[in-house]
This record gives C-alpha cells, structure tokens and sequence, in this order.
C-alpha cells in the first residue's frame, strides 16, 4: 500500500466550541489508484489531504506513505521526503510570482539539485504547451496556463503520489478537461493519485468515489467507467 491513514483524526477548537474536521477516517491507496474524495465546503476535504501530504499533523491516528511515517521525521526531513515523494497541485497555484515559469517548475528542487532536472522540467512545459511562455512570470499567465505551471511542477521529480486539492475549481471547461486527463494519465504510470473536489462530475474521472460528510467518510463506492466522461 503506498499511502495509508489508519483512524486519523484532528480537531480544532473555537473558545468553548469544538469541531472534528476529520474524525476516526482511515483511507488506503495503491500505487496507480486514482481517488476522488468529493463532500461540500467544510466537510475536511483539505484537511485530510494536507494531513495525507505531511503538511498538517493529525491529533490522533497514523500516516504511512511509500513505507515511511512522515510525523515521525524531523520537520527537515519532513520536507525533503515530501519534496521527493509527493507533487501537489492547488486550486490556487501557489506559483511564485517573480520567477519564470520554468523557474516556478523547477523550484521544489532547487535544494535537492538532481543531474538532468534542467532538461525534465522543459519536456514538462513542452508537454503542457507552455514551451513559449517558460520567460514569462505568473501575472502574464491565463488562468489554465498557471494550472499547467503547478502541474508541470508536481511532475518534475516523478512523484510516487499526486495530491490535488480543487485543481480545476477555477478553470473552464476546457482546461479542467486537460488537468484531469493528465491526473488519469499519472494513474496510468503508476502513481497513486489522491483529488479532492465537490465537483461530482471530476470525481467520476476516478476509480473510486469517497463521500466525506462532517469529518467522516459516508459511504465508499466505485466510479463505474460508464459513469466517465
């Protein structure tokens, strides 16, 4: 299994009101699996993924990715695992807005430098057709072009696991359409994909569909592959 949570739970606490954003959940991906986690606005959904990505420690419960528990690694460490083992992709980019392009894909491994990177990362733009943009900074961007800078940037050092938070909650149709085949395409190749969305028409992209209702999974069923589109 090469992501695993296992009873995680965290809860926040507002003067005398408690809220349980993720209470008792405990989710498994294979490499290769492709999930959609799907729920209204403040029913966890970033919650859970940030905690799946090592971002944000859990109250209670385990995270296991690629054999390894990451909050059981020094913050350093932390941070060099998650470079090297999980691309994420947000709804609001988080590209950094006085680099190129090229630069913002290949800034997640300017620490850890790796022989032929250089060359990963202009396949990348070719790939998603900013090859002509790879000069220009964020703010001369469309909106889908900055969608495909941080997928290029998730990609760069072959993550094992794709988290994807909302990627195409600010695209057209169009863009949305590209964003969620190169999702099933990193599937394809391998890579266990984890999107969460409230958009029921992304999430019948993945092989499987997790309802998340007040912290808690609802129900787990399969997306049929009739039920694409």
């Amino acid at each position: 299994m090469l992501l695993e949570l296992s009873h995680v739970r965290k809860v926040y606490t507002d003067g005398a009101r408690t809220v349980r954003a993720i209470d008792d959940v405990s989710l498994q991906v294979e490499a290769g699996e492709y999930i959609a986690v799907t729920g209204p606005s403040g029913c966890g959904k970033t919650t859970l993924l940030l905690i799946a990505g090592g971002l944000l420690r859990p109250d209670a419960g385990a995270v296991t990715l690629a054999g390894r528990e990451p909050y059981r690694l020094t913050p350093e460490q932390r941070t060099r695992f998650r470079a090297e083992t999980i691309g994420f992709v947000f709804q609001q980019f988080h590209l950094v807005p006085y680099l190129s392009v090229r630069e913002n894909v290949l800034s997640p491994v300017l620490a850890w430098w790796k022989e032929g990177l250089d060359r990963r990362a202009d396949e990348l733009l070719e790939r998603f057709g900013l090859a002509d943009r790879r000069d220009h900074r964020p703010a001369e961007l469309s909106t889908g072009e900055r969608q495909r800078t941080a997928l290029a940037r998730a990609l760069l050092h072959r993550p094992r696991v794709i988290l994807a938070d909302e990627p195409t909650g600010n695209l057209d149709a169009d863009n949305a359409a590209v964003v969620l085949q190169t999702l099933r395409d990193c599937a394809a190749e391998g890579i266990a994909v984890l999107h969460v969305t409230h958009n029921l028409a992304a999430a019948r992209q993945a092989d499987r569909v997790i309802p998340l209702q007040g912290g808690r999974i609802a129900e787990l069923q399969a997306t049929l592959a009739s039920g694409r589109e």
